[in-house]
């Protein structure tokens, strides 16, 4: 049982992974752009999840409180998320994502819930600290500043759809609804921007959102059943450093030093932050 239960992590950390590497190959590729790539992903997405929950019998629980929330938190997170790695390598998007979302999530448990440890405020400062020195302009071009903000606003509102989503008591049938409010959203784009596409882009899209997007989230369903909150949150800390060495092997995105001392601060600190357990909020 714990090697199934590793096995399925593991897997599931890869496909969250691969969301980076499918989205970079394909925008940066030129083989569909940014716009039409969210909008086969969320669509693909939306159709999995859905044949999942009809499947096991369930109903779509469009009309419901915090949807709208969900919905729209969704579509930031799109997005933001595809037109970011026209610029940004896969392994280094993934980084500012997961940076991104944990700082957000975790600012806003300390905001609306316990008070936070000195062990958490410095892990959250030293992961900070990383964001910043992968983003600071360095003269070299390390991180494009239009590609970082889109995928700053990509962590902000997929920290948002987490926090959102953990009112829901059934997330795979909440999170197929979100897919398929979120589609109105990803429609007017490429009415706006322009669409162009090829057989291999609407593929990578497909694929994406099918398999890493939508499966990929209802096996980390599964497995959030059976794990606690800690282990499930270190666990996502492997995501950046998937990417980062996949995007070097499949991509040829470079590994330098910067990027490799900036993934060891934001994970590191991450890692060290979580681990700790908050103070109860009337400490003095």
């Amino acid at each position: 049982m714990v090697m199934q239960l590793f096995f399925l992590s593991a897997l599931t950390m890869c496909a969250f992974a691969a969301n980076s590497i499918l989205t970079r190959m394909a925008v940066d590729g030129g083989h569909i752009d940014p716009a039409g790539f969210a909008l086969v992903r969320v669509a693909a997405g939306a159709l999995i999840l859905g044949i999942m929950v009809a499947l096991r019998g369930g109903r779509l629980p469009l009309l419901r409180r915090n949807r709208i929330g969900g919905a729209v938190s969704l579509a930031v997170y799109m997005i933001g998320f595809s037109p970011a790695y026209l610029t940004l390598d896969a392994g280094l998007g993934a980084l500012i994502l997961f940076g991104v979302v944990q700082i957000t999530m975790f600012t806003y448990a300390a905001m609306t819930g316990a008070a936070p440890t000195a062990r958490q405020i410095t892990g959250a400062a030293a992961a900070f600290a990383g964001l910043v020195l992968v983003l600071w302009p360095d003269g070299q071009g390390s991180a494009d500043i239009m590609g970082a903000g889109l995928m700053v606003a990509a962590g902000m509102g997929w920290a948002a759809y987490t926090i959102i989503g953990r009112t829901s008591g059934d997330p795979l049938a909440a999170t197929s609804a979100n897919f398929l409010l979120c589609l109105p959203f990803m429609l007017i784009l490429p009415a706006l921007t322009g669409s162009h596409f090829s057989m291999t882009g609407l593929l990578l899209g497909a694929l994406c959102g099918g398999v890493t997007s939508g499966l990929g989230y209802a096996l980390w369903y599964a497995v959030l059943a059976r794990i606690d909150g800690g282990t499930a949150a270190v666990a996502q800390l492997s995501v950046p450093i998937i990417a980062i060495l996949a995007g070097a092997l499949l991509l040829g995105e470079p590994l330098d030093l910067t990027l490799l001392i900036a993934t060891a601060l934001v994970l590191g600190g991450i890692a060290w932050a979580i681990s700790a357990r908050s103070a109860p909020t009337d400490r003095r």
